[in-house]
């Protein structure tokens, strides 16, 4: 699977993580049979790796009051990713950007406090992108699957 490149107990610490990050060092040991100290050491030798990257609280956008969240799919002249990617980079509205294949190059998330926050967004940002050949906006209705990271 997609941990084989980790040891037993790396890969038990990971999937203790991945369902609980906010577990102690102590319960961890516990669970798999060495020292607090041991799985500190594990899992900063996992951090400095880059194999762990980061904890963190995610929040639903569909649990808060008014909250609109819409995927885009852009297509830009090739000239102009960078300089499309590094306007969107900088705006808080996106929560992500993927480098796609197929014709439309980049898959952008965005999360808006309101329809009309999400619509200045349209109108100050994407529709003035430079070097846009086509855009096109999905609002989420609901999440059914959302999986974080790596499937374990």
């Amino acid at each position: 699977m997609y941990l084989n490149g980790l040891d037993e107990l790396d890969q038990k610490i990971i999937q203790l993580l991945v369902k609980n990050a906010r577990m102690s060092y102590s319960d961890i040991g516990e669970k798999i049979g060495i020292s607090r100290v041991a799985v500190k050491a594990r899992i900063q030798v996992l951090e400095n790796k880059g194999i762990i990257e980061e904890y963190t609280t995610i929040i639903n956008p569909q649990k808060i009051n008014g909250a609109v969240s819409c995927y885009f799919e852009i297509e830009t002249k090739p000239d102009s990713f960078k300089e499309v990617t590094d306007i969107l980079n900088t705006n808080n509205i996106v929560t992500q950007i993927y480098r796609v294949t197929g014709r439309d190059k980049l898959h952008v998330h965005a999360v808006a406090s309101s329809n009309e926050e999400m619509e200045r967004f349209l109108h100050d940002v994407i529709d003035t992108l430079p070097g846009v050949l086509s855009c096109s906006c999905n609002i989420i209705l609901s999440r059914v699957k959302d999986i974080k990271g790596l499937r374990l």
